[in-house]
């Protein structure tokens, strides 16, 4: 408030500067003309009074930086001010003088400043200078200076009504300009105030809609984006100077189906899904709705969009649609292997029955192996369907990972698969289990580095990594990576690898990655698979390391 009072003081100094500018040109317009017939000590005097007002107020701005208190400063000018303009009036007729009306500028600045206390004793002084002035001539304590082309035969009576309503209306300015200042005073508090409460209210607003986490976007007619919370950027990966002032159509046309001209409106319209792409070429999954933005007089603006990520939702959504569909092979499974087993049981022993005749030409030979193997390939998918179909065992332990992938490993080498020309490379951690069966796991394991082998026909790197992560709010998870550099998996078959019977390969059964998928599922963990055609794949498997994180039993 002070630096602000000293602002306003500085203008008055320039103000008054300008003032005596104007008069030091009306002096020298009357020095040079001798229009009026000036006396030569009267316009001296004026020069006098010029020259010393342009000193004090230079004076003045150096006083300025040094008086702490702003109100001494105004004092201080006030009465020189008072001294300088009856001086003034003095030089240029007293009585007949013209220039008595400055007095009425020093109340109000006064009033101004210091306020109405101030003002009345400004209003006095002047009334007591001016009067004093008039008195001091009438009586001839002091020569008079008036313009000899203007001389007056002035009375008594003509003194005392002069400065009679001199000070009438000295103090009538003083009342009007403190009553008017004090109004002004009052409406800037409140106006204050109201900003106050405004700004307050903005605050709380902004901090509401930058907390949520919905992102909220709001476009005018035009459909240019004007705000973008932070969710919003969170979710959309685009920051909001990124795409202030866009059109959505050229950043979200996706969103196009929700707008609608102004005032119009379809049931159902104003909801709608879509997937959009961040920057990163990352395609989330969006549950958006539009309202309209109307101002107070009812009229539409623009429009307000708020959308959600529910990309994981939807996961859950797939997760438990899958979830149905093997509970349903499952049923469907355990009935068949249960069906299957008997016959394969007895062609099982009838092979090794006939297997013991002697006679045996070598066409019946390669018939019994033909058969053989047809009874292997039948026992192998009866023993995935088992898998596929029963239940997580009650049996669980706190399973060491990196034992279990140095057992798988050691066996997968033992197979027809393996390649010598296979790299390993091992990146273990320390610590890294999970409580589960240890079977399920050497399961998960071998089905996973198994079709990895079975991917680098021709050799390549196998990577395996262990570590322990956080997710889920801080939850301790077991992290276990495969990665190969075989032929890849094309994009649109990353979604179908999970789904039962799926396969590419001419022995596979497609219910590797489905038992898999399952028996993750079940113990609370996740699974993700990323792939390149042609270049490998990297699956990383979430188990949880905590036996209170694993979810109640399935059946």
């Amino acid at each position: 408030m002070e630096q602000q009072d000293k602002k306003r003081l500085l203008s008055l100094i320039i103000y008054r500067a300008v003032v005596i500018t104007l008069f030091l040109g009306v002096a020298v317009y009357l020095d040079i003309k001798n229009a009026l017939s000036v006396k030569e000590i009267a316009i001296r005097f004026f020069y006098i009074i010029i020259a010393l007002t342009y000193l004090i107020s230079i004076l003045y701005c150096f006083l300025l930086k040094y008086l702490l208190d702003v109100r001494y400063h105004v004092y201080l000018q006030l009465a020189v001010d008072i001294v300088l303009i009856t001086l003034l009036v003095y030089f240029t007729g007293s009585a007949s003088s013209n220039y008595s009306l400055l007095y009425p500028l020093i109340i109000i600045y006064a009033v101004i400043f210091l306020g109405r206390r101030a003002g009345l004793i400004v209003a006095s002084a002047s009334t007591i200078a001016y009067g004093l002035l008039l008195d001091l001539e009438f009586y001839n304590v002091i020569p008079s200076l008036i313009l000899e082309a203007y001389e007056y035969k002035v009375t008594v009576a003509d003194v005392f009504i002069r400065i009679l309503l001199h000070m009438v209306s000295f103090y009538t300015i003083a009342f009007l300009a403190s009553f008017v200042v004090e109004q002004e005073r009052k409406t800037r508090h409140l106006l204050e105030e109201k900003e106050t409460e405004f700004a307050q209210l903005d605050l709380l607003f902004r901090s509401i809609i930058e907390s949520v986490d919905t992102g909220i976007m709001t476009i005018d007619l035009q459909g240019r984006i004007k705000t973008f919370n932070r969710a919003a950027e969170e979710i959309t990966g685009y920051s909001f100077r990124q795409i202030e002032n866009k059109r959505i159509h050229d950043v979200f046309p996706e969103f196009a189906a929700l707008l609608l001209p102004a005032n119009h409106y379809e049931p159902g319209r104003n909801r709608m899904e879509a997937i959009i792409k961040t920057p990163f070429e990352k395609r989330i999954n969006l549950g958006c709705a539009m309202s309209a933005l109307k101002d107070k007089n009812d009229r539409q603006i623009g429009n307000i969009i708020i959308f959600q990520d529910i990309t994981e939702i939807k996961r859950m959504e797939e997760n438990l649609e899958k979830s149905k569909r093997l509970a349903l092979i499952g049923e469907m499974a355990a009935g068949l292997a249960h069906e299957m087993r008997n016959p394969l049981a007895s062609i099982t022993g009838s092979i090794e029955l006939l297997k013991q005749e002697q006679n045996l030409d070598e066409v019946n030979k390669r018939l019994m192996q033909i058969i053989i193997r047809g009874k292997n390939q039948l026992e192998s998918f009866v023993r995935d369907f088992l898998l596929l179909a029963r239940p997580l065992p009650t049996t669980r332990e706190m399973v060491k990972v990196n034992d279990v992938i140095e057992e798988v490993v050691e066996n997968v080498k033992l197979s027809k698969d393996w390649s010598d020309n296979i790299k390993i490379n091992q990146k273990f951690s320390e610590n890294v289990e999970t409580f589960a069966n240890r079977q399920q796991i050497r399961q998960i394991m071998h089905n996973i580095i198994l079709n990895a082998i079975q991917s680098m026909k021709q050799g390549g790197v196998l990577e395996l990594e262990t570590s322990c992560v956080k997710m889920d709010g801080g939850r301790d998870y077991a992290q276990i990576k495969v990665a190969d550099t075989g032929c890849g998996i094309e994009p649109a078959n990353i979604k179908k690898i999970f789904e039962p019977f799926f396969t590419n390969k001419e022995k596979g059964t497609g219910l590797g990655l489905t038992i898999v998928g399952r028996l993750v599922d079940g113990y609370g963990g996740k699974i993700s698979i990323e792939s390149k055609l042609g270049q490998g794949t990297d699956c990383i498997v979430w188990l949880p390391m905590n036996s209170m994180e694993i979810p109640p039993l399935v059946a």
